[in-house]
């Protein structure tokens, strides 16, 4: 990689925010946002704005219903009252269509080689938004927003969408979920919100056995996913041969994070990052793509996303060993989705 990675940084994304105590909030990113604003990294990124993602955009992956029942309950007295978790405020549509808008300026720039990878530091997150409904914390879906757009701008047939937030991404799943297309690989903690995201959910009809759930155990850590990412994540790469890989990074499986089990530490992010580097390198011109997720120790987050960072402006290329981890070892053996991948 040879050209400065890509950024999306634009503080618009702060405008979804509500008065109520909720862990999805500005704060999140904020200091986040200050530390790229210094020296040590002013200048080390191509840095770009978001912009509104079209109604034909979003239209590609959400139904006209949801987004009629969004701009409706977005005005609503109760701001809860559309899900339980998931706030909308009067300016919630308009940021949300800037954090997916945002996704697709960043490819752009890596399809149209300005940068060879990126990351978009948005807000809302989106994997958990299906096309008729968000939740979650989620409004719209940004990575398969713009999964759908790399398909129809670009003609991309061989997009690889890899999930590693804590929480299975069930939207994501739902909307591609009979695409042999779009190739889904989520890595969650097992029986968690949503409570979706069971190895056996395959796909459907072409889209049988492009859609790959691994639940892992409470107390999984820098080992078992490592190992993960190293032995299946990798593997599949080699075999799917991805034109452009897009990451869904969630950092609530930090050992930090306030509603997870997992055992991450902030160093596993920079190491996960080198690898899909590689992996990018290795059969799609390095072309590769962040989406922020959740995470919602603002610190943690910060420390987590400071490591892909400095990991995506690293300019040599480390390979990871992958040594074996026992309990991640077993998932593999049995897993279903091994009939038609192989690891």
């Amino acid at each position: 990689m040879n050209r400065k990675p890509g950024l999306i940084l634009d503080r618009r994304y702060f405008d979804h925010t509500i008065e109520q105590h909720s862990l999805e909030n500005p704060d999140r990113i904020r200091n986040l946002y200050l530390s790229l604003d210094s020296p040590a990294y002013n200048g080390r990124f191509k840095r770009y704005a978001g912009r509104e993602a079209t109604t034909n955009e979003i239209s590609a992956v959400h139904s006209k219903f949801y987004m009629e029942q969004m701009r409706e309950y977005a005005v609503h007295c109760d701001p809860y009252a559309y899900d339980r978790d998931t706030y909308l405020m009067a300016a919630t549509p308009y940021t949300a269509r800037l954090a997916a808008g945002g996704c697709l300026t960043l490819a752009d720039r890596i399809l149209n080689e300005e940068v060879d990878a990126g990351f978009a530091l948005i807000r809302p997150p989106g994997h958990h938004a299906e096309p008729g409904r968000g939740m979650g914390f989620c409004v719209l879906n940004n990575a398969a927003i713009t999964a759908a757009y790399l398909e129809r701008a670009y003609g991309l047939s061989r997009i690889l969408i890899c999930d590693f937030d804590v929480h299975h991404g069930n939207g994501t799943q739902e909307i591609f979920y009979d695409s042999n297309r779009v190739l889904v690989i989520s890595l969650h903690q097992n029986d968690v919100f949503p409570f979706s995201g069971k190895a056996y959910e395959l796909g459907r009809d072409q889209g049988v056995g492009y859609n790959i759930n691994v639940p892992v155990y409470p107390q999984f850590g820098d080992p078992e996913y490592t190992y993960l990412l190293g032995q299946m994540v990798g593997a599949v790469v080699e075999q799917f041969l991805p034109q452009i890989i897009i990451v869904s990074a969630g950092y609530d499986g930090h050992a930090d994070d306030p509603i997870s089990k997992t055992l991450l530490s902030t160093r596993w992010f920079g190491r996960a990052t080198h690898m899909f580097k590689q992996f990018a390198r290795d059969v799609c011109d390095n072309r590769l793509l962040f989406i922020l997720e959740g995470g919602y120790n603002p610190v943690a987050l910060e420390a987590g996303v400071l490591a892909t960072l400095d990991s995506l402006l690293d300019p040599k290329m480390h390979r990871i060993g992958i040594v074996a981890a026992e309990r991640a070892q077993r998932i593999l053996i049995d897993h279903p989705a091994h009939s038609f991948w192989s690891w």
